[in-house]
């Protein structure tokens, strides 16, 4: 199994679909920028959520938040219309946090202006109180 970390920003809000056999998907897009030969490179990750498990956290997560991501990478190579080599990156998420690192206030769901330290509140409730990582689950195809 390869595990990876990764720390980036939200590219888009939180998308969720279900399967043919109705199993809730939740996909996000993360930006995690790199710095190489002094230059900056934003590498984008998939991420796959099985299930109902981060559900309370997402209605904190919008286009541009902050967030760390732990779990199962995925590396596919493919090609592209013009013929060229790439690839793809993503991980099946086991572990998502609030990241300490970005913005210093957030919207909340209602609208009100949320911090940080509230946030990484909810994060621990909600962490403490999830269901444990099912790998049967994520072996269905994903709806996209």
């Amino acid at each position: 199994m390869n595990q990876a970390t990764v720390a980036g920003h939200l590219g888009s809000d939180p998308e969720v679909k279900f399967t043919p056999s109705n199993r809730k998907v939740t996909t996000l897009r993360v930006a995690a920028r790199t710095r190489k030969g002094g230059k900056d490179e934003t590498i984008w990750w998939r991420v796959t959520i099985w299930g109902e498990q981060f559900d309370k956290m997402m209605g904190y997560f919008k286009k541009g938040s902050p967030i760390i991501v732990q779990g199962e990478m995925d590396l596919e190579i493919f090609t592209n219309r013009e013929g060229k080599s790439q690839i793809s990156a993503g991980i099946t998420a086991h572990n998502i946090m609030f990241s300490p690192f970005g913005r210093t206030d957030q919207a909340g769901t209602d609208g009100r202006q949320t911090s940080d330290a509230q946030s990484k509140e909810e994060c621990v409730k909600v962490l403490l109180s999830k269901e444990p990582f099912n790998a049967d689950e994520a072996e269905e195809e994903i709806p996209f």
